[in-house]
């Protein structure tokens, strides 16, 4: 019998079985939680708390980690005093459309690169993921140009909902993630589906989406959160205050409000993003790591 290989860690089996080497790779895991923990946790938790603090106890020089005195009604204040209400509902429109225009181009792209294996495919692919290395600055002036002029159609996009989703359309990772994960679908289930005499769009909608919900839920879930977070770009297309979403809107209004009443406003601001991420945290895993392997 061939002898078993040995699995390859970073810590050596026998330094495990020492009491010192399990002491040590305990502490270091543990230290290592605690402290991403902090890292990430505490920049919320600094938020909700100073929400519920008065606002001169944030302007003191000596910051308290827990409030001196509770004011919840800071939250109701700053809903009701600014209106958050309809910036959350503009946010709301600017998400979910952003997130059907993404679905509907995204996966129509990657589905002709990954199964219609069209003329120079790997070519326009390979030109789609050089744009992940181009920084957002460097793109804002050509888009913005290109939103207040369309080509061809000649229209202005100021101030319309269009202006938000027509750029946040083609997303080059979102087609690479996509067409990865079709590229790992089986072509026999393709051509059965063919030979029963479906046509493209019904291979695409009949076979490849509900074998590609994992990944779908992925992609969802970036449209949602990068619209609902974005904030320069609604600041330059969206200069209609009526018409601007949450994120441009506290920080329109970061003036005339007290310092807990913004901070309320931002801890509302980000819940919405909090709870997707708690809900659908397993769906990111899945989807993330679905067509990693093959076999």
């Amino acid at each position: 019998m061939a002898a078993e290989t040995p699995t390859r860690t970073l810590i050596a089996p026998t330094e495990m079985n020492r009491r010192v080497g399990r002491f040590l790779h305990r502490f270091v895991l543990t230290a290592t939680l605690i402290g991403f923990t902090l890292a990430f946790v505490f920049p919320l938790y600094w938020m909700a708390s100073g929400a519920l603090k008065s606002s001169s106890e944030l302007a003191a020089p000596t910051p308290t980690l827990v409030p001196e005195s509770f004011h919840p009604e800071s939250y109701t204040d700053a809903w009701t005093n600014v209106g958050l209400g309809h910036f959350f509902l503009n946010t709301f429109v600017l998400a979910l459309g952003a997130w059907l225009t993404q679905l509907l181009i995204d996966v129509s792209a990657a589905y002709a690169l990954s199964k219609l294996r069209p003329a120079l495919g790997n070519v326009i692919l390979g030109m789609m993921l050089a744009t992940l290395m181009l920084p957002v600055s460097a793109l804002l002036v050509p888009t913005y140009l290109t939103v207040v002029d369309v080509p061809i159609l000649h229209v202005n996009l100021i101030n319309t909902p269009f202006a938000i989703w027509l750029p946040a359309a083609a997303s080059a990772f979102n087609i690479f993630l996509l067409k990865r994960f079709f590229d790992q679908i089986p072509a026999e289930l393709l051509d059965s589906a063919r030979i029963d005499g479906a046509g493209t769009i019904r291979v695409l909608v009949s076979v490849v989406l509900p074998l590609s919900r994992p990944v779908l839920a992925v992609v969802s879930i970036f449209a949602i959160v990068g619209v609902w977070k974005d904030f320069l770009w609604p600041m330059l297309v969206l200069p209609d205050e009526a018409k601007q979403p949450i994120t441009v809107a506290l920080n329109r209004l970061a003036e005339f409000m007290p310092a807990n009443q913004l901070l309320a406003g931002m801890v509302m601001a980000s819940i919405p993003l909090l709870v997707l991420f708690l809900i659908f945290q397993r769906h990111i895993i899945a989807g993330l790591t679905a067509g990693s392997l093959k076999g």
